[in-house]
Order: C-alpha cells, then sequence, then structure tokens
C-alpha cells in the first residue's frame, strides 16, 4: 500500500493517507450525483461506489444512460428479477442472469412453467423491490466458502460454476434477501432500477447444450428514463409487426412444417415469385460482369471436406455421413469445393485469369434448433454464391469490383444504408502470417480506394482467410448481415490449383469467396421486414388486383386482366360473390400495390379508376396510360 496515495479524475488530483472509497472521492471533487453510479479506471476496470482504493489511479465516472452504466443497470436488474422470483415461486434454483444488447435475461430451474400472468406478478414484486431500496452489497470469500454456500441452498448451477473458476476468490452480491454469486459491478442500491419491462419466456438449455436441462430464461429490457424505455417499446412492436414469420403466414408467402423438418423453408408461390424475381436479376446482372454458371451436387464424398479443410474446422456444423456403396458422402456445408474441381478439370493459363463461376448452390448445415429462427437462422439454405480465381496482381482490382458489384445489387433492392466491417484473423487460422496480411491489405485498400467507411472486427475472419462483411441496415435502423468478400490462399494450396504463369512455371492463384446478397432465405426474410411485407411494384408477387363492381363489369375486368397479362405484368382478378369495399379491403390487407377498380364510367370510357397502396385513390386512368406508368415503375425498379 502506498503511503500516500493519488487518484486522477479527468484533469484532477487528490491525494488519501489511507483506503478510500470511490464513493468519497467523487463527493469531495463534487462529482457525486444521482446519474452517477460506478467508475472505471484507466486500464478499462469497472468498480462499484462502495470499493475501496488503495493505490494511485485515475479514475472516471460512470453514468447510468452510458453505455457501461446501462449494462451495469441491466445486470443489476436481472439480480432484482431473480429475487422476485425466489419471493413468488419458493425452490426455485437459478443459473445465470446477464445483461445483453438493449436488455437483460435470467435462467430458472422451475417446476412451475411460466406464464404470461405470471411476468405481472413477478414485475410487481420487482417494483417493490426497486421501492425498497435494497444497497447492493459485495462480499469477497474463498471459492470452497462460496460451493459451500450454495451446495446448503441447493443451488446445483452455482456449485458447477464455482467447480470450474480458477480464482482462489469469488465475490457474492447481496440485496436485501437475496444473494448471488457475480463479480459486478452493481448499482449503488435497488432504487436506481426504475425503467424496466419483463418481455417474455422461453426455453434454454443450461450452457446452450441440448445434453443438459431445459431451463426457463425470462427476458426484459430496462433504460435510463422513462423516455427511452418507451421508445424501445414502441421499437419492439413495430419489429413485431414486421416479423418476417407473422408476415410470411398473413401474406401466404412460405412455410417451416415439424413434419418437414426444423429449419427447412417451403416456398408458397407468392414467397416462389419473388424469390425467382431476385434470383432473376442476379442472373442477368452476373453475365453482365463476366461470371459464368455452374451448378454442383448436394452431397460429395467425405475425402473433399477432408482435404478442404471442413472435416477439421467445420464437422460440428455439418450433417453426419451417408454411407453409400462401401464410401461415406457429406451433405454439403459449402459449393466452394465444387467450383475448385470445375477448375482443375483443365491446365489454365494466366490468360485465363481471372475466372469467376456464381452458383445459387443450396447447401445445408446443422443448426441447433435453439438458435432456428424463422428465415434467418435455417438448415437447408441456398447461397447467391461466386468463386473467382484471380492472381496476385488481380486481387485489389476484382475486390473493388465485387464490393461495386454488392452495391449495386443491394441499393438496387432499397437498402441505401449498410455498415461494412473488415473481418481479420481469428485464434484457429490455417495458413501463413505474410498470406494473411497481404490478403487483409488487399481487403484494405479495395474498400479505402471506393471511399467507403468501415470498421474492423478483430479476429471476426474465417479460419482460411479475412473477408469484408456488408451488413444492411433496414427501415427500424436495425443491422442484418448480407453480403460477404473473402479471400483464401488455403483451398487452392489444399487442392494443388495451379494456373500457368508467363514464365511457363505453375502459380497457386487466390481464390475469392463472394455473395452480393446473402443467402437467397436469409436475404428474403430481410426484404419483407424491411418493407414490412409491402413490396416495391417490380418486387411485389402480385402487382396490380382488379375489382369489378358488379358482375356486368365481369367481362370488361377480364380484358383488363388480358391486357395486363399480355404485358408480363403479375396480376389477379378477384371475382368473388362479395362486395367491392370488401374486395379492396382484402386486397389492402394482401399489400398489393396498386387496387384497379372497374364500373359503368370505366366500361365507357375504357379507363381503370385507380387506388395505390399508402395512395389512396388517384381517380380514373386510361388503360393504356396506366399501362405505360407502371412499367416505367417496373423497369425503374422504384422503390415506394
Amino acid at each position: 500500500m502506498s503511503e500516500n496515495i493519488e487518484v486522477k479524475v479527468y484533469d484532477k488530483k487528490l491525494f488519501f493517507e489511507k483506503r478510500v472509497s470511490v464513493k468519497d472521492i467523487f463527493a469531495q471533487m463534487g462529482l457525486l450525483n444521482k446519474n452517477v453510479i460506478a467508475a472505471k479506471t484507466n486500464s478499462g476496470a469497472k468498480l462499484d461506489l462502495s470499493a475501496g482504493i488503495i493505490d494511485n489511479t485515475e479514475l472516471e465516472p460512470v453514468t447510468i444512460d452510458s453505455k457501461e452504466g446501462e449494462e451495469i443497470l441491466r445486470h443489476s436488474i436481472s439480480h432484482i428479477l431473480a429475487q422476485a422470483v425466489m419471493h413468488l415461486f419458493p425452490g426455485v434454483r437459478f443459473a445465470i442472469g446477464p445483461a445483453i444488447e438493449n436488455g437483460f435475461y435470467y435462467d430458472f430451474d422451475l417446476d412451475h412453467s411460466f406464464v404470461p400472468e405470471d411476468l405481472i406478478s413477478i414485475s410487481q414484486e420487482m417494483d417493490k423491490i426497486i421501492e425498497a431500496d435494497y444497497v447492493f452489497e459485495k462480499k469477497e470469500i474463498t471459492r470452497e466458502e462460496a460451493i459451500k454456500y450454495f451446495k446448503e441452498r441447493g443451488e446445483i448451477y452455482k456449485v458447477e460454476m464455482l467447480e470450474e473458476l480458477p480464482e482462489d476468490t469469488v465475490t457474492l452480491y447481496t440485496q436485501g434477501d437475496f444473494t448471488d454469486l457475480c463479480r459486478g459491478p452493481h448499482l449503488p442500491s435497488t432504487g436506481y432500477a426504475r425503467h424496466f419491462k419483463l418481455l417474455s419466456v422461453a426455453g434454454a438449455y443450461w450452457r446452450g447444450s441440448e445434453k443438459n436441462k431445459m431451463l426457463q430464461r425470462i427476458y426484459g429490457t430496462a433504460f435510463a428514463t422513462k423516455k427511452e424505455l418507451k421508445e424501445y417499446i414502441s421499437f419492439l412492436e413495430e419489429a413485431k409487426q414486421r416479423d418476417h414469420r407473422k408476415l410470411g403466414k398473413e401474406l401466404d408467402l412460405f412455410s417451416i412444417n415439424e413434419n418437414v423438418g426444423p429449419g427447412l423453408i417451403l416456398w408458397h408461390p407468392k414467397g416462389a415469385m419473388i424469390r425467382k424475381i431476385v434470383e432473376d436479376f442476379w442472373q442477368d446482372e452476373h453475365i453482365k460482369r463476366g461470371y459464368g454458371f455452374v451448378h454442383s451436387p448436394h452431397i460429395a464424398r467425405v475425402e473433399v471436406w477432408q482435404t478442404s479443410g471442413h472435416w477439421d474446422f467445420y464437422k460440428e456444423n455439418m450433417f453426419s455421413p451417408i454411407e453409400v456403396d462401401k464410401g461415406s458422402y457429406m451433405i454439403k456445408p459449402m459449393n466452394c469445393p465444387f467450383h475448385i474441381m470445375i477448375y482443375k478439370t483443365k491446365t489454365r493459363s494466366y490468360r485465363d485469369l481471372p475466372i469467376r463461376y456464381a452458383e445459387l448452390g443450396t447447401v445445408y448445415r446443422y443448426e441447433k434448433s435453439g438458435v432456428l429462427h424463422g428465415l434467418l437462422r435455417v438448415r437447408g439454405f441456398t447461397q447467391d454464391d461466386a468463386h473467382l480465381f484471380v492472381t496476385e496482381d488481380q486481387l485489389e482490382d476484382e475486390i473493388i469490383n465485387v464490393l461495386d458489384f454488392t452495391r449495386f445489387m443491394i441499393e438496387s433492392f432499397g437498402f441505401t444504408k449498410y455498415n461494412i466491417y473488415l473481418s481479420t484473423r481469428p485464434e484457429k487460422y490455417v495458413g501463413t502470417l505474410d498470406k494473411w496480411e497481404l490478403a487483409t491489405e488487399a481487403l484494405k485498400k479495395a474498400v479505402e480506394k471506393l471511399g467507403l467507411a468501415y470498421k474492423v472486427d478483430p479476429g471476426e475472419g474465417v479460419f482460411y482467410g479475412p473477408k469484408i462483411d456488408v451488413k444492411l441496415v433496414d427501415a427500424l435502423g436495425r443491422e442484418w448481415q448480407g453480403p460477404t468478400v473473402q479471400v483464401d490462399f488455403n483451398l487452392p494450396e489444399r487442392f494443388d490449383v495451379s494456373y500457368i504463369g508467363p514464365d511457363g512455371k505453375e502459380h497457386q492463384p487466390i481464390m475469392l469467396h463472394r455473395v452480393v446478397l446473402g443467402s437467397m432465405e436469409r436475404f428474403f426474410g430481410t426484404l419483407v421486414e424491411h418493407y414490412a411485407g409491402a413490396f416495391p411494384v417490380w418486387l411485389a408477387p402480385v402487382q396490380i388486383k382488379i375489382v369489378a363492381i358488379s358482375d356486368a363489369h365481369s367481362d370488361y375486368a377480364k380484358k383488363v386482366y388480358t391486357a395486363l397479362v399480355d404485358r408480363k405484368i403479375r396480376v389477379e382478378l378477384d371475382e368473388r360473390n362479395e362486395k367491392m369495399n370488401a374486395k379492396i379491403r382484402d386486397a389492402e390487407k394482401e399489400k398489393v400495390p396498386y387496387i384497379l377498380v372497374v364500373g359503368d364510367k370505366e366500361v365507357e370510357s375504357r379507363s381503370v379508376s385507380v387506388r395505390r397502396r399508402k395512395k389512396g385513390n388517384l381517380g380514373a386512368v386510361k388503360l393504356e396510360e396506366f399501362i405505360g406508368r407502371i412499367e416505367q415503375e417496373i423497369k425503374e425498379k422504384t422503390i415506394d
């Protein structure tokens, strides 16, 4: 312990003769107020206000509305949640309760199955705990003492965690009659935690393993102010209305059938129509940019995946082998080895490069059932895949071309905002450090030459090379995984891929893996939520719905239908025996961009009465004039 303790906060210094609490330091400097809940040292460590300082240090106040403060707030509320559950459901056993992005959760082992009504009573009990303003008290004890303490209370999950900890001492936090194992820090007291809401209940395997017991997880959210909480709840409600699983059912786009298998998508006619439009556009644009289309099988011998390295680095995400003719085959998780095999069917010259292969290739990956999520996390999906074989001199230009192509594609679908991440070498990787450096630098230069802002994502590259990820930002400001370009020296080496250079000798090409949209499933789910199911005209599965006012106008309605179909416009004629207003209302629920109403005036003038989604009644227009308008809208890929 120093004879005098020097504490620096911002540009001020104070000196103390003995141990002093963080709270007293901030108080003496006039920095203590109701928003200050903790402290951060110059090394990044976070401390409770009650923590004692015994050595020279630098401190900075942590306020409840800062990023660090919100994390402390949410983690503290997870403890309050656990205490409330303990009061209401005696015998409950506690697992973990961390803060997460925008919220928190706690996992419970309890015979009673939580129902939505329970969240109300638990929330009310939490209010009482907050009103009581219990101090969060920290206590440091030996690991063995902690094991004994939790064993006596039957807390098997805490004991299991403690037995695996390497530390000799651990910390417990107590508020009122509840004590939990925790590193902290926490709020000064429960009274600081006023703006929260419990959201939902879900099942969660202990430690994420299906081999372990299923626990019950209560999710919640919390913010520093009532205004922020209200805004976030409104955001969640809007997101709920845009949920692609909900809209997929309402708009009859796709389904998932448990008899078929979880994570396997059944595309309905309307969803398949949108997918066709996306894929047709994708193919046309690839042809313009010099790509050759290829197709590959869905299975291959295990030896292919052993050679590629997937067997060693990706085996847990692959389905079990299939035994055929005394050989083992794997359902493909990737398309890349097949494209390499096509490349290797003949000798290649440097004059042939770059070679660009593209495939809408369906792959299968084993995902745990607990993480499957509609179209966004599936077990079978079609990659918008391409692999480019390039020389080292071509590498940077090809990356620039891919990124430029990517921008064109995602902006064509209405994603004008996106974030770019450069993912660098992970802990588990193959290849030499000099090749990783070359590849990373090429990606960096390409992004910078295009004038694109980007962030570095350390250690998030794939095992065979660094990558650039483009994450789409939707109408609610949420990020979605989308395009990616990855540099790969590994597979060309593993598969002995080569080309003949100008010197007449064999050289190894560099391989680029890239998608300009992502998987068809994930991209489609993103589109659904971005547009809330109200697709722009060029993407809408049904662009026009025709409604006849009465049976007397049916013949003309059919002529309008035929005229539109002949011009390759996607149209439906509502011939149901329903009132006109009911037909219009149903078409609006289906989010059809245009509704054409025909009655006496329209028959007489050879026109249509046009109703536009979001804009309402636009009045009568000559049929040919309307067709010209919508054809232009489709051609220009107008976004509403």
